[in-house]
């Protein structure tokens, strides 16, 4: 039988409620100390680790502080610092243009609306609710593939399209605590629901989780 929306979200608050108990210490693996830092370690996240971005950020942190340095950079420079995080080329052209787009539309700072946000170049809905979240403490839901991953197992959203399943995932969560959850979910998918091999006997809502494909202990 389909589950209606309102049962949906009360399993979805038991969830979080387990959640919290089994990841008491979930937060945001990448570090930074301003808006701006995290706009370039999100963007450079992409498709990369955040263990690995975070081994690269102190030296591009240390070379360049303002909206203007980044904005001023020399493409092949920066390219070489952020070449292990993959996709160096494309980043670096996001990076400037973004830190251009701030500099020419913001004074240099980074905007504290979704819609500001994620009309900068490289910036998208899950960039910007990663910045609005996490530097400016509003809550938003950020879909990285965890989130995605394990939304859908736990048959919270449904959807090949991560913007969609946060659309959804909107419908079912308190707003209050999306930033926590989106670390809630991020953790539970490093550590217990992962890609190829979730821990599901050992896993702290296996009891609440939809779904079938569940391992089971050999």
């Amino acid at each position: 039988m389909r589950e209606s929306l309102d049962a949906k979200r009360r399993r979805a608050r038991k969830i979080i409620r387990a959640l919290k108990k089994a990841y008491p210490d979930a937060k945001i693996a990448l570090d930074f100390s301003n808006p701006l830092e995290l706009l370039v370690a999100t963007i450079l996240a992409a498709q990369c680790t955040d263990e690995r971005v975070n081994r690269v950020t102190p030296a591009l942190f240390a070379k360049y502080r303002t909206a203007r340095d980044w904005a001023q950079a020399d493409l092949g420079a920066l390219e070489r610092l952020i070449h292990s995080t993959g996709f160096f080329r494309a980043k670096a052209r996001a990076i400037v243009g973004m830190a251009r787009a701030l500099v020419e539309r913001h004074g240099g700072e980074v905007p504290r609306t979704r819609d500001a946000l994620t009309a900068l170049p490289g910036v998208g809905l899950k960039t910007a609710n990663v910045i609005l979240g996490n530097a400016f403490g509003q809550p938003a839901i950020a879909v990285d593939t965890h989130v995605f991953r394990v939304a859908q197992r736990l048959g919270l959203a449904r959807s090949e399209d991560a913007d969609e399943i946060h659309d959804q995932l909107v419908e079912v969560l308190p707003r209050r605590e999306w930033t926590l959850i989106t670390h809630l979910l991020t953790t539970h998918g490093r550590r217990t629901c992962s890609a190829r091999k979730p821990a599901c006997p050992v896993c702290p809502v296996r009891a609440l989780c939809r779904w079938p494909d569940k391992t089971r202990i050999r």
